[in-house]
């Protein structure tokens, strides 16, 4: 990918600039300082290229690759096809980091795409923005990732057909309030947590991919053994084959016409997409101009290589037609490869990755609500930290977000926000189901990706003299705006239901703005007239 580094000016300025209170999004990924922080957290300066390289590496390798598989190899004809989902994805991925790394350098201010939004386009989409991630992708990825640690024990005891029970559902609440609980300690508890986890997720990639490869190597050094599965070397990889979905449903792809197979390509897509996520957070990195690129360049196609290894793995080690039915296919495979023992291994692990993706997006969905009741986007009482509920009326008037860290010296933690970010995700475990919300989530997160990268694009022509210590091809915006434009109109053809709800939460949103900024813009003209009328009073006196 072609980029140009402007030259910078002999000063190593940090890509989000400081500001007197936090934005929408305050964290932009599960925290790395154990330090005592005030209530803004965000990766520290002056990163070397090496260590921005292992940053970009552990946010965007998250629990997707071992739940995304079997979403995507429903909605493909071939496992060949599912590989190059993946490809694409990540090569979407890719160019949507590279373009957010171009914004971050360039404009001023934390919360991912808000920021940008808010410069390009107007405060209206910035509040959007945030208003989507908090009301609809954050809670669905919770609850994304609270049905999945359910579904990896149902899978370790070979039952992969319970995922729209009450008791599966139930079990899937009960983990997400176990999360929000430990988040609702402190920062420093989720800090301790998040570093074990992030060991547990790289360890279990690696076992999938030399578990595959030893398959291999076993199957083409010995002339008796067969392996755990077949199909990966007596049918073609490219093949058409009917897939069977977790429902039963059996989807014949000889007898599908275009239109409605890209349908099918787009929701699988959404799968990878999901795998992909954090890629957007990149651009938070507090590293010179100069490393983020190089950073970004390295780390992506690293990841888009171990998620291919991990995907052809799991079509080594498993029966293609076992891959599109289960939502836990890593613990799937290990099962059908060494036995339940092994299985529960693998499950516990799964589980424990899927634990840190939980812990991290919880504690980003706290500081998101934060962010936006610093904004005076949301009610005040959801930035107030380490107290539950609305402050005393003697604590009232420190209650503002600047000063929220003194109303409790036990924790920092926003427990309001979090409260406010569990309850949330549980309305989306009762009525959905991990397929639904995966395309749910993508629908709402590319809406405004792709509003995002088309922001940038703009801005090349309007301000064609901003400052930009990062500047790649306008290819790769274009690109990006291009497959990402398709991926979010077939998406939401394909699947009517979720693209509705999304629009009414936007509908609620624009309405729920409105009713807030005239009733700020009220309170400000009355609090004027009260001082125009204290001055006349003190003179008159």
């Amino acid at each position: 990918m072609a980029t140009n580094v402007e030259p910078q000016e002999d000063i190593e300025r940090p890509l989000l600039a400081d500001s007197p209170e936090p934005s929408y999004e305050t964290v932009a990924a599960p925290p790395t300082d154990t330090s005592d922080a005030a209530p803004r957290a965000t990766f520290r300066r002056n990163l070397g290229a090496v260590e921005a390289f292992g940053i970009v590496i552990s946010i965007v390798i998250g629990s997707g690759v071992f739940t995304s598989p079997g979403a995507i190899d429903t909605n493909v004809p071939s496992p060949g096809a599912a590989l190059i989902v993946w490809l694409v994805g990540g090569l979407l991925a890719w160019t949507g980091a590279t373009t957010m790394a171009e914004l971050g350098t360039a404009i001023s201010g934390e919360g991912g795409v808000q920021p940008y939004l808010q410069y390009a386009f107007g405060d209206i989409l910035g509040f959007l923005a945030a208003w989507t991630w908090i009301i609809a992708v954050m809670p669905a990825t919770l609850a994304i990732l609270s049905i999945v640690f359910i579904e990896s024990i149902y899978s370790a005891a070979g039952i992969t057909n319970q995922a729209s029970s009450i008791q599966h559902k139930l079990l899937s609440i009960l983990v997400l309030i176990a999360i929000g609980v430990a988040n609702s300690i402190s920062t420093k508890v989720s800090t301790r947590l998040s570093s074990f986890f992030v060991t547990t997720k790289f360890v279990t990639i690696t076992g999938i991919v030399v578990a595959g490869l030893l398959v291999v190597i076993v199957h083409l050094t010995s002339t008796h053994w067969d392996g755990p599965a077949t199909d990966w070397y007596t049918k073609s990889w490219f093949g058409y084959r009917d897939t069977l979905s977790p429902d039963g449903k059996e989807i014949h792809w000889t007898d599908l016409a275009g239109w409605e197979m890209l349908g099918h390509y787009s929701a699988a897509l959404y799968g990878a997409l999901w795998a992909y996520s954090g890629w957007d957070k990149v651009a938070e990195l507090s590293a010179p101009a100069t490393q983020l690129p190089l950073a970004i360049n390295a780390a992506v196609p690293i990841v888009i290589l171990c998620f291919i290894a991990a995907n052809t793995a799991y079509y080594i080690l498993l029966p293609w037609s076992v891959v599109s039915t289960t939502d836990s296919v890593a613990v799937t495979a290990i099962t059908h490869l060494l036995g339940p023992i092994a299985g529960i291994i693998a499950a516990v692990l799964i589980c424990l990755v899927v634990a840190g993706s939980l812990l991290g997006n919880s504690f980003v969905a706290g500081r998101m609500i934060v962010a936006a009741s610093n904004s005076n986007w949301l009610p005040k009482f959801l930035g107030i930290l380490g107290q539950l509920g609305v402050p005393s009326a003697e604590n009232r008037a420190s209650a503002h977000p600047s000063d929220l860290d003194t109303l409790s010296s036990k924790s920092d933690a926003p427990i309001n926000a979090i409260v406010l970010s569990t309850a949330l995700p549980i309305f989306y475990i009762l009525f959905g189901d991990f397929r639904a919300l995966l395309t749910f989530n993508g629908l709402g997160e590319y809406t405004f990706f792709l509003l995002t990268v088309l922001g940038a694009i703009i801005l090349r022509l309007r301000e064609p003299d901003l400052r930009r210590p990062y500047k790649p091809s306008i290819i790769i915006p274009i690109t990006f705006a291009i497959v990402s434009g398709f991926v979010v109109v077939r998406g939401a053809i394909f699947a009517p239901v979720q693209a509705l709800v999304l629009l009414s939460l936007w509908i609620i949103g624009v309405g729920y703005y409105e009713v807030r900024r005239r009733s700020t813009v009220s309170r400000n003209a009355r609090n004027a007239t009260s001082g125009d009328v204290y001055t006349v009073r003190r003179h008159s006196d």
